[in-house]
């Protein structure tokens, strides 16, 4: 078993890293922490439910969100194509522009 570090010694080791690389270490334990079920996290059982209906309610906006521009989408369209369309004209810029 690795040797074990306790959370002051990881602060200080993290304080050498420059800001950026402090940043994305941030991103990486906040995005581990997005995906970790409320089960985990050891919340007092009301605090879990008030973030449980918080995350509903997020994700209900976000869905009527996607209706609401889906409704004034008009005609037919394909993600995948224009997507790949979008990524070859960036390419193609970039490759140009060298």
């Amino acid at each position: 078993m690795p040797d074990q570090v306790t959370l002051e010694q990881l602060e200080q080791q993290i304080s050498y890293l420059p800001i950026p690389e402090q940043l994305k270490l941030i991103a990486h334990i906040s995005e581990q922490l997005s995906f970790a079920p409320l089960n985990i996290i050891k919340l007092p059982q009301d605090e879990k439910n008030i973030l449980q209906k918080q995350r509903e309610k997020e994700l209900n906006a976000l869905l009527a969100l996607c209706d609401a521009a889906a409704d004034k989408w008009e005609g037919s369209f394909n993600a995948v194509k224009d997507i790949h369309k979008i990524r070859r004209e960036r390419d193609e810029q970039i490759w140009s522009n060298k």
